[in-house]
């Protein structure tokens, strides 16, 4: 291995470990989906196709992950009437507020390989609040590298004004999460 060659890879392994250098989310492994229950119990899935989300190294170690989801490519259960309903005013409301943010508290390596808790403030329809997820034990020696990083939180539609379809849909939103790390980078 030349010297420019061996400068080049320290020089990359310091980027990559650097405090606050940021991770991209890899779209061929992440996907954000939700879904809702009618007061009949039936199953109604979504997802958000279009978003973005990075994983930030801090300069203590630990990571903190932000994630912003479009409400307007919002697809629901293979149905353009379903679909133009969550974009609308009762629920989402794409038009108002384009985006839902998620931004964690800082979380170790730990609890992305153990499973835990991942807290953060979560903002939807203008309404900021904090939740909680549930991290699953990693399936692999590196989460969110080799195998996806997956976690799971139920919110309250009242809290966040989606007050649409009250009539057909119970009032808890679960968000499902499996992210994976772009360029092999975690």
């Amino acid at each position: 291995m030349t010297t420019s060659l061996r400068s080049g890879w320290l020089v990359l392994l310091c980027l990559l470990s650097w405090p606050g250098a940021a991770q991209q989310f890899d779209p061929a492994h992440t996907r954000f989906d939700f879904e809702v229950r009618t007061r009949w119990n039936q199953r109604v899935p979504g997802v958000f196709p279009q978003y973005q989300g990075e994983v930030a190294r801090l300069a203590d170690g630990r990571r903190q992950v932000s994630i912003s989801l479009a409400t307007a490519a919002v697809e629901v259960a293979d149905s353009p009437r379903y679909t133009a309903m969550a974009r609308g005013e009762g629920f989402f409301n794409a038009a108002r507020h384009p985006l839902i943010h998620f931004v964690s508290e800082p979380i170790t390596d730990a609890a992305l390989h153990d499973g835990g808790l991942l807290r953060g403030r979560l903002s939807i329809n203008g309404v900021t609040r904090m939740e909680t997820f549930t991290l699953r034990p990693s399936e692999c020696q590196r989460p969110g590298l080799e195998c996806d990083v997956v976690a799971q939180g139920t919110v309250d539609r009242d809290n966040y004004g989606l007050e649409g379809w009250q009539f057909a849909l119970r009032n808890q939103v679960r968000f499902n999460l499996r992210v994976r790390m772009r360029d092999g980078r975690q």
